[in-house]
């Protein structure tokens, strides 16, 4: 498989078909300049980035990055072509998909999409507790009701940094194939936000349409400048970066 290392991260830089389902459980994440500038503030969230099985890429500015300082180009494997590969996958193969987070309205939604795109595929959900973290208790249902159903995939959106730590955290008690934190993906797919139309990411312009669907994610820019600065000092020999 083939990988290009960026900012201290193994990105993972091949074909989706690459990823093979064992069972032994991987996870499979996305890295971004928001989630590598919260990286920098959340030693657990940059520990479970960096020991993913997968580390694939989120966003056009950290493959320029890799561009500008390794020659090296990164391929786009973002969370919607994840999740797009995985459920045909799944549909192919009669699979078993499990979706962990957002709410049951939502998680119904994304069910019955599913099931009338996808009909060969076996569906179950949880809609964990809305909390800042969890309790012992609730990882305890969350990890049985997974290991209940015994999926090859396991879907997670909790948004970041959240599922990337909580997937780092259980992996080892899971009983599923591959565990991918894909966040927003939920919403798109349920049809409470528009998904962005395949010529915007064509341009490499999704975050735009994005920002201005959602405004609010203005409000993460304080983490995105953090990229930024670190890319700035590299690109002018501070190697720490690289």
């Amino acid at each position: 498989m083939k990988y290009v290392n960026t900012f201290g991260f193994k990105v993972f830089s091949d074909e989706l078909a690459k990823i093979q389902l064992t069972d032994n459980c991987k996870t499979c994440n996305t890295i971004s300049p928001n989630s590598y500038g919260i990286s920098t503030k959340d030693p657990q969230f940059r520990d479970a980035l960096k020991t993913s099985d997968y580390l694939v890429l989120d966003g056009v500015y950290f493959a320029l990055a890799s561009l500008a300082l390794k020659g090296k180009k990164i391929k786009k494997n973002q969370g919607p072509d994840l999740f797009k590969f995985f459920v045909r996958k799944m549909n192919k193969e009669s699979g078993r998909i499990f979706f962990l987070g957002s709410s049951n309205e939502t998680l119904d939604r994304i069910k019955t999409r599913l099931s009338d795109e996808y009909p060969n595929i076996k569906v179950e959900y949880l809609s964990p507790p809305f909390k800042k973290e969890f309790s012992e208790a609730d990882n305890s249902i969350m990890v049985e009701a997974i290991n209940k159903f015994k999926p090859d995939i396991l879907f997670i959106g909790m948004t970041c940094p959240k599922q990337e730590k909580w997937s780092h955290e259980h992996k080892a008690s899971l009983n599923a194939k591959l565990v991918c934190s894909i966040g927003a993906v939920f919403d798109w797919y349920a049809g409470n936000q528009k998904e962005i139309h395949p010529l915007w990411w064509k341009f490499n312009m999704a975050w735009l349409k994005r920002t201005i669907d959602r405004p609010e994610i203005l409000l993460r820019y304080p983490e995105i400048g953090i990229f930024f600065w670190h890319l700035f000092l590299a690109l002018f020999g501070i190697n720490k970066y690289k």
